[in-house]
């Protein structure tokens, strides 16, 4: 773990929970597994702020607990999911793409609330969604429940580990931390509920002090102190499964680039087909005949069974191998090939990771290498092994700029150099000096400047803040009395006097 990661976590945990959760998620992370009685002595902080400061962090599947032999606890932050809050934004657009506003929601609300139950979602959402709808139209906590259901049943959501059911003894002591358990059977499993109602409207204040309006909300307090339906069965945001979908896009653009729109649509029907059935890490998806696949294809698309068994045979005969043949029943059985392959997807898609990789807008100037340089990367990344005179020969570059281009990016690991001698003396005069990419390095060398550029990113934003607050407080303040006057029905000319009250 960098630096530049620790920092950056520290800044998300400090925006997003404040300082005391961040002084105890940084400790954590830079740390590891520690027992809460660490954590109070090296943090300073009091005791119950640790506790409250820990449930937060595990509210939101940030620190994960573990009880060891002699019964001690532990506690253990994952800097990769406080990272993963940077695409908390990706993962609500795109649950908006799919499932439209209801969706959207969704996801929103538990991703700030970290774990819900559905019964409690729906009904958040169906209000949120009557907020914005015109007076005398509002949402059922039907339609929300049925977005969920199919958030569910593709796997977007998935239930929360949950503490097994154990007959209490008398004579054995609790544990000192309990044990979730998951069942792969029940994660995704919807309970039936009869949500029937519809999304309320906020009060206004008048009706607030109303006397009548009191005794109702007491009553409605009173009745809905019962448990929900649901109740111990918590649901989260499936983050996998987002990044499932963004590698199955990443494939279909690929496919797109390297052949045409037909043959993107073909393999964009095979990921969907198996987008349940195969696991994200799984590096092949589940094997299709190509009668299933031409029963799946949009109906829009006009693609006949020959068409498609030429695609197929197109794909699979491709070097890049974006589809494999793993028999002939069927009429052939076609798998996508899903394991990550920062070279295939770079060669498919051009402008990608070569492109990133050789114009890097992270300063100094001197990183800024141009597209000369990403032509010999990509050239690189194609012929896998090359000596300097055959990078010159096969770029078109005059021998002294190729070979300053080469050492540049060979300083800053965007390519390796590779020894290959006749000799085991290793003279220079007997050896080969072959250029070649480490595709994994050089993703890892751009994802730590990505990391680098958002924590500056963050900390310039708020220095802007602290030094500008008055002036932003007096925008606050204009902007509230113009929305005011406009909805009185100011005049123009009264407008344009407050507007110039800061220029």
């Amino acid at each position: 773990m960098t630096q530049a990661e620790i920092k950056l976590c520290s800044l998300l945990l400090q925006e997003h929970f404040g300082e005391i959760v961040e002084k105890i998620g940084t400790y954590l992370v830079r740390t590891g597994t520690q027992p809460l009685r660490g954590i109070v002595s090296d943090t300073g902080l009091l005791l119950d702020q640790v506790k409250k400061a820990l449930c937060v962090l595990i509210q939101h599947n940030l620190v994960t607990y573990q009880v060891q032999k002699r019964g001690l606890v532990e506690y253990e932050a994952h800097c990769e999911r406080v990272l993963r809050i940077l695409r908390y934004p990706r993962y609500i657009y795109t649950a908006k793409t799919l499932y439209g506003d209801t969706g959207e929601l969704i996801v929103e609300e538990l991703l700030l609330n970290g774990q819900m139950m559905m019964s409690a979602v729906v009904r958040k959402v169906a209000d949120r969604l009557t907020e914005t709808m015109e007076d005398g139209k509002t949402m059922d906590y039907a339609d929300v429940s049925s977005t969920f259901v199919r958030l569910a049943d593709t796997h977007f959501v998935q239930r929360c580990p949950l503490v097994p059911e154990t007959p209490a003894s008398p004579e054995a002591p609790p544990p000192p931390a309990p044990t979730l358990v998951s069942s792969e059977k029940d994660m995704y499993v919807v309970p039936r509920l009869n949500l029937i109602g519809k999304g309320k409207r906020r009060r206004s204040c008048d009706e607030e002090e109303n006397n009548e309006h009191k005794a109702k909300k007491q009553k409605q307090d009173g009745e809905s102190s019962e448990p929900p339906p649901d109740d111990g069965i918590y649901w989260q945001v499936n983050i996998d499964r987002f990044h499932q979908h963004f590698r199955d896009q990443g494939i279909v653009s690929a496919v797109a680039n390297r052949m045409d729109q037909t043959s993107s649509e073909i393999v964009r029907t095979m990921l969907r087909m198996s987008e349940v059935t195969t696991s994200s890490g799984a590096p092949y998806t589940q094997p299709l005949s190509s009668n299933e696949i031409f029963r799946s294809l949009p109906a829009g698309y006009n693609i006949g069974k020959q068409v498609l068994d030429q695609y197929l045979t197109l794909l699979a005969d491709d070097p890049l191998e974006f589809v494999g043949k793993s028999g002939d029943s069927g009429g052939g059985m076609f798998t996508v090939s899903i394991l990550w392959r920062g070279d295939v997807v770079a060669l498919g898609t051009p402008g990608t990771l070569p492109s990133r990789l050789a114009t890097d807008p992270s300063p100094p100037a001197p990183l800024r290498f141009g597209s000369r340089c990403a032509r010999i990367f990509r050239l690189l990344l194609r012929k896998k092994h090359l000596e300097q005179k055959q990078v010159e020969d096969f770029a078109m570059i005059p021998a002294k700029e190729a070979k300053d281009m080469l050492y540049r990016m060979l300083s800053e690991n965007l390519v390796a150099l590779q020894e290959i001698p006749k000799t085991p003396d290793h003279a220079p005069s007997r050896t080969f000096y072959l250029y070649t990419v480490n595709v994994p390095a050089s993703a890892r060398m751009l994802l730590h400047r990505c990391y680098k550029s958002v924590a500056n990113l963050i900390q310039r934003r708020q220095h802007e803040t602290k030094e500008n607050k008055r002036l932003l407080e007096k925008s606050q303040r204009v902007e509230a009395i113009l929305a005011s006057m406009q909805a009185t029905g100011a005049e123009d000319a009264q407008l344009q006097e407050i507007e110039e009250m800061i220029t």
